[in-house]
């Protein structure tokens, strides 16, 4: 299992000296992958550890408090996301005004070296930190041959089918519905996590019972209806239909995910899932009453079930 180790002070012998991919890692895709193949050789090479050295909040969350919902996955969907990858320990930083204000000199010195104890640093073709973006790789190669560790830079990925491998173009195809193309790029399907929260019950008035999920920091795909897969607490994976939006027949403040599980009948208030968007079926609708929204939800359903089949 993954470690998630939240700063970078006084930290146990057991803690240090491990061999890093650093970057913000926000959907674990494909690309992000690749950079942490490197530091895992490099680990192994070295006998070390291997880790990623992240941050919560997301630098661009720190930078433009204003900004639009982004987020592709919570620390523990990553954490779990790097643990088939062979990472040990999950670096999740504070991203505070003390490390905005920090050189870049100043976050290898402090943070890498000094801290984590780094013995080598992975990191992506187009990466910068410090202060103003002002740290390169070849900066980071610099400072790490006067600090004690080594630096690998590794080259854009580029897919055989020509797909760009970066989490702004999974935002993009999220926003387009376009779950297999998202897949494609992550490595597996886009899911949100979050603990079942009641909702208003209507389904249950035409037997249609859902586990309700609030957005939270997630990014917004597009809204309307989704076949899905739902890991449980304990494991299990339960195929089911989700709406994602606000509702037009009633608007809802904040958009939720509400997830139909098929063929289950148990409590999950308080416990937390998460539901995998297997494929985009339609968009949100309008509907006249109750009678019509059960039609519809009925043929979803159908639609859903035979794709998951």
């Amino acid at each position: 299992m993954t470690a998630i180790v939240t700063d970078w002070r006084a930290l146990p012998d057991g803690l240090k000296g491990a061999a890093v991919a650093i970057g913000a890692f926000d959907g674990v895709h494909r690309g992000h992958q690749a950079v942490i193949a490197d530091a895992r050789a490099a680990a192994q090479r070295l006998g070390a550890p291997l880790a990623v050295v992240s941050f919560d909040p997301h630098p661009r969350r720190w930078f433009q408090p204003d900004a639009a919902r982004f987020r592709l996955m919570t620390p523990a969907q990553m954490a779990r996301a790097m643990e088939p990858l062979g990472v040990d320990i999950l670096y999740l930083l504070p991203f505070d005004a003390g490390m905005a204000a920090m050189s870049d000199e100043a976050f290898a010195r402090e943070i890498l070296s000094g801290g984590l104890g780094i013995r080598h640093a992975a990191v992506g073709f187009d990466f910068t930190y410090g202060k103003g973006r002002s740290g390169s790789p070849e900066g980071l190669r610099r400072h790490g041959e006067t600090l004690g560790f080594t630096v690998s830079v590794t080259d854009r990925v580029d897919d055989p089918g020509g797909l760009k491998l970066s989490s702004s173009a999974v935002r993009e195809a999220l926003h387009a519905g376009d779950m297999a193309r998202a897949a494609a790029i992550l490595g597996r399907p886009f899911a949100i996590e979050g603990q079942v929260v009641h909702g208003d019950k209507r389904g249950r008035t035409i037997g249609v019972p859902t586990a309700n999920i609030g957005m939270g920091d997630y990014m917004r795909p597009a809204y309307g209806v989704y076949a899905t897969r739902t890991r449980l607490p304990d494991g299990r994976m339960i195929d089911g239909v989700a709406s994602l939006g606000v509702r037009p027949m009633y608007q809802l403040a904040e958009p939720l995910l509400e997830v139909w599980l098929f063929d289950f009948d148990e409590d999950l208030y308080g416990q937390t899932i998460e539901t995998e968007l297997i494929a985009f079926l339609r968009g949100e609708m309008a509907f006249d009453g109750l009678d019509a929204l059960k039609v519809q939800i009925d043929a979803d359903a159908a639609a859903a079930r035979a794709i998951l089949s």
